[in-house]
């Protein structure tokens, strides 16, 4: 045998046995790996706490927060053109209903208005006038002393006399209107909370002068879910809270609640008003509130803690032969930490209320002293 050949015996050999380690090695770990997998699959049973439902009577909330707003507030504008000769209140004032607020310049209004009641007056002599040569030229034909065309004639100066009248009447009115609207008036107690313009300002009609606010009584408007309406009704009470007035608490109560639910939300849009008759709660302030739901007697009830959402939807883990298995539920109200069942578990089940990032379908679960944690 030459050397060459010798070599490649040797190189041959050298391979070989490094095989023969890698196989050997490669042998010995998955025997080792399914050994590992045996014994994890022997593992404990897991210890969680455990629970059941309950039937109990539930006391529901609805919280939201939000600005109390004035129940009625309104521009107050001018109804005639012309200058703002007064301005008889300052912003923050009280006013009353019907109280002048401002004064414009009556020049040109009071001129009209004395020319439309001098013709009214004009016109007022002649119906009467006119009415009366009627009375008497009736009589006349009922003698036969004139004809029935020359009453006609008449009668006819008579209608013709009414209608100059009514239209001097009407304009009348129109002109003492336009005397009037030279006064700005409130239509309503309030409080001027703005002020538009100084005196001097020229005025045009349906320009507002004045923003006048009544803050006797505020409210607030809600949204309840739909799952929630049985429990609010027209009547209900409700606290408020007060951030910025050191927390102070006042009562307000549900006075109207929409028949129709929002199709874009699902809610009802309610209201809630606020007696405040001393003013001392200013408008647009920002409270807190909880709604007192009317009671629900008799309902399941389990902790919020058991509750695992999944895809989108309420899940339990609910114990069966040791084994963990979850339920899909639909609930109710939720709150204070507890959870309205309505359809899903029954008062039966074993439940696990918490530890669920310990748990998988179809896990083990140690079984123990089950209490409603």
């Amino acid at each position: 045998m030459d050397l060459k050949s010798k070599k490649i015996r040797i190189a041959l050999m050298i391979v070989l046995a490094i095989i023969a380690l890698l196989t050997y090695r490669i042998v010995s770990n998955i025997m080792a790996s399914n050994e590992l997998a045996k014994k994890s699959s022997v593992k404990a049973d897991i210890a969680v706490p455990l629970g059941m439902p309950e039937i109990k009577s539930i006391q529901r909330e609805l919280r939201f927060s939000g600005s109390l707003d004035p129940v009625w507030q309104a521009d107050v504008s001018s109804k005639v053109d012309g200058h703002v000769e007064k301005i008889l209140v300052d912003e923050g004032s009280f006013v009353s209903a019907g109280q002048r607020l401002a004064q414009l310049e009556e020049a040109d209004t009071s001129a009209a208005l004395m020319s439309a009641r001098g013709n009214f007056l004009d016109a007022e002599t002649s119906l009467a006038k006119a009415n009366d040569d009627l009375n008497r030229y009736e009589k006349l034909y009922e003698r036969g002393a004139i004809s029935e065309q020359s009453l006609a004639t008449y009668r006819f100066a008579k209608d013709n006399a009414y209608g100059k009248y009514e239209a001097a009447k009407g304009n009348y009115e129109a002109a003492r209107s336009k005397s009037d609207g030279a006064s700005i008036v409130t239509p309503r107690d309030g409080i001027v909370a703005k002020r538009y313009y100084q005196e001097g300002y020229y005025a045009k009609a349906g320009t507002p002068l004045f923003n006048i606010v009544d803050i006797s009584s505020l409210s607030a408007k809600i949204n309840i879910p739909e799952g929630y309406i049985d429990g609010v009704v027209v009547g209900s009470k409700v606290k408020f809270t007060i951030p910025s007035l050191n927390n102070k608490v006042v009562d307000g109560t549900v006075t109207k609640v929409s028949p129709m639910a929002s199709t874009s939300s699902r809610s009802f849009e309610a209201e809630v008003s606020i007696a405040n008759p001393n003013n001392q709660i200013r408008g647009g302030i920002y409270a807190d509130a909880v709604v007192q739901m009317e009671p629900k007697n008799n309902v399941l009830v389990i902790p919020l803690s058991a509750i695992v959402m999944r895809d989108d939807q309420r899940t339990v883990y609910v114990i069966e032969n040791g084994i963990a298995v979850r339920r899909v539920i639909m609930v109710g109200y939720i709150g204070d930490g507890e959870v309205e069942v309505l359809s899903g578990i029954s008062k039966e089940d074993t439940i696990i209320t918490g530890g669920q990032n310990k748990v998988r379908e179809g896990s083990k679960i140690a079984q123990g002293d089950k209490g409603n944690n």
